[in-house]
């Protein structure tokens, strides 16, 4: 059983990198993003949303819901530790 679980580990890793491969270049600037997404995002930030800063236009008008999935996700795991990690004294 040990030798399937360490073979589909290897296998998955392989896929993994071997997906990388196709991808751009960290920072080019012809790569889809930066030739679609954020020039959408720098000039649409004011006409759209009203808001001076780009990265909070992003994050609370662009992408609202992803962000609060996000922050749901990070309280619900701090209120998990939070329980985890409590002193439970008896008869109290």
């Amino acid at each position: 059983m040990r030798i399937i679980a360490i073979f589909a580990v290897v296998i998955t890793g392989f896929l993994l990198i071997y997906a990388t491969l196709d991808m751009p270049n960290w920072g080019d600037p012809n790569s889809p993003a930066s030739r679609h997404v954020s020039p959408r995002y720098i000039e649409g930030t004011m006409p759209e949303t009203a808001t001076p800063n780009m990265v909070t236009s992003v994050l609370a008008d662009y992408r609202g819901y992803d962000t609060l999935g996000e922050t749901t996700v990070i309280f619900t795991a701090g209120i998990v530790c939070l329980m985890l990690l409590r002193r439970v004294t008896n008869g109290q």
